[in-house]
């Protein structure tokens, strides 16, 4: 199902999607008795996403009867393919694509990268819709919050490719939709982070997630993958995640057993900077996880050593541990339907486990522990957190950091989004605290509602038009011309993108994959 700028429902998913995935394989080159394909055994795997399920808690939830039911987790990212666990009908619902594949019929809503699917199954892949979940034998690929529901906003190229004038763009949209009817967005999922130059208070992103969180909804942001140094020499969480305000989620590794006990901080997980008293939240599981594999998106072409099987990936970094929490955060908002942000971090926060050897500074309060929060029951009586909060009114430049978007050689830079259009930090700022800063489908005085851009090029001070001329957004469904052989066959990959040209720049918070 396409949900349009507007938030409109526009076309149904196909119920046959699974047959759809089937020719993507055959198309991409996968066999699937290569050997490989057959040997993998999630009943084996520590890591693999049924035993995370155990030893995280999560399965008790589901013998309780909270598998998620009711919830919406919005996650921003690079689109949702329907692969198998998550192709059934209404499992995920397309928000407006706002990536520069968009732009392309036959590219837009899918997942060309392959991170958004992986965080997807993650947080609600589901193969077997209505049974004792449980009780399902590990071969059957479960989310922590496998009857949850997806809301797929794609900011990201197939080469991962964003720019954080798109994130905000998306995080704003889900503040206005989050209650329409048929809807019910709990959950925001940002497997995503720079390293912004500025302070949280007044940068742009933080304040847009802000606004999120005031609006009732529990922003789930990486804490980044730049690692964890002994004494102050760590370079701090990344943008998002800075925000004391949503939940910065560092990444454990299992340490390949399926007792919490001997858990550590993986390495790559970001701690509190160098005069910076913001630490990690908590630490969810990130570490070698299975993943569910899109056929030849350009991580499956690029990273032959995550491949597990014709079906899954194996990937780390505090993207997975985001989604990790992202699925848990929805179990507990199915089981306490009235609980704030605030007061669900809290509970989260009051039943984590601290893990030996490790300081506040890297895990926060410790790895979540499902299985207790379980047992235990909400303090009601907080008055929330009192931090200082973000103006928004920043530079937009230095909230992108490091990362840039370059296409074709010309770098996206300075005060201006996307389109080239100037931004104004506090103006934009002003709209998203009064949730209108999408007017149908116009966002910073720009269309974003067409087919087909109308510029070329950066270089100049804007997009010709300043919109995308054309079709609406909800002119694509999953129809099986978008999923032709010259769309899905290796030979279409010409570099590094399906859409003909690079859009580098990528700010995801993958550490590896294998």
């Amino acid at each position: 199902m396409n949900l349009g700028p507007n938030g409109q429902t526009t076309s149904k998913w196909l119920a046959k999607a699974g047959l759809l995935v089937a020719a993507v394989a055959v198309l991409s080159g996968v066999c699937a008795g290569a050997s490989w394909a057959s040997s993998y055994d999630a009943s084996t795997d520590p890591n693999s996403i049924s035993s995370t399920a155990a030893y995280t808690g999560a399965k008790q939830w589901w013998s309780a009867g909270y598998t998620g039911k009711g919830i919406d987790v919005a996650v921003i990212d690079s689109g949702v393919a329907p692969v198998q666990g998550l192709g059934a009908p209404d499992k995920v619902l397309n928000g407006p694509d706002l990536s520069l594949e968009s732009q392309a019929p036959n590219l837009l809503d899918l997942d060309t990268y392959g991170h958004g699917t992986f965080m997807a199954g993650l947080i609600a892949g589901n193969d077997a819709p209505g049974t004792d979940y449980a009780k399902a034998p590990a071969s059957t690929y479960l989310g922590i919050a496998p009857d949850a529901r997806i809301i797929s906003l794609k900011v990201g190229t197939a080469d991962g490719g964003t720019d954080v004038s798109q994130v905000i763009a998306a995080v704003d949209w889900v503040v206005q939709h989050a209650q329409d009817p048929g809807l019910n967005i709990r959950v925001l999922n940002l497997s995503y982070g720079t390293n912004s130059r500025q302070a949280y208070t007044n940068d742009p992103l933080a304040f847009a997630v802000e606004q999120a969180w005031k609006h009732g909804i529990v922003v789930v942001a990486s804490a980044g993958n730049s690692g964890y140094q002994r004494g102050n020499g760590a370079p701090g969480l990344a943008d998002p995640a800075y925000d004391p305000y949503v939940i910065a989620t560092g990444a454990s590794d299992s340490m390949g057993t399926p007792s919490l006990g001997d858990d550590a901080v993986a390495s790559y997980s970001a701690s509190a900077g160098k005069g910076s008293a913001r630490y990690p939240d908590l630490v969810a599981p990130g570490s070698h996880l299975q993943g569910l594999r899109v056929p030849n998106s350009w991580l499956d072409a690029n990273h032959p050593e995550g491949l597990l099987s014709d079906r899954y990936f194996r990937g780390s970094g505090t993207s997975e541990s985001a989604a990790v929490m992202s699925g848990a955060a929805a179990l507990v908002l199915q089981k306490y339907p009235t609980i704030t942000p605030d007061l669900l971090k809290r509970f989260f926060r009051s039943s984590a486990g601290k893990l030996g050897g490790y300081s506040a500074q890297t895990q926060g309060a410790g790895e979540i522990k499902l299985g207790a929060m379980l047992k235990a029951n909400p303090q009601w009586s907080s008055t929330g957190q009192s931090f200082a909060a973000s103006t928004g009114t920043g530079s937009l430049e230095l909230s992108r950091g490091q990362d840039h978007l370059t296409r074709d050689g010309v770098v996206l830079s300075g005060e201006r989004d996307i389109f080239g259009m100037p931004f104004d930090s506090a103006a934009m700022a002003k709209a998203e605290a009064s949730a209108s800063s999408w007017s149908g489908g116009e966002w910073n005085g720009s269309s974003w509602s067409g087919s087909s851009w109308s510029g070329s090029s950066w270089s100049s001070s804007s997009w010709s038009g300043s919109s995308w001329s054309g079709s609406s957004w909800s002119s694509s469904s999953w129809s099986s011309s978008s999923w032709s052989s010259s769309s899905w066959s290796s030979s279409s990959w010409s570099g590094s993108s399906w859409s003909g040209s690079s859009w580098s720049g990528r700010s995801w918070a993958d550490a590896g994959w294998g």
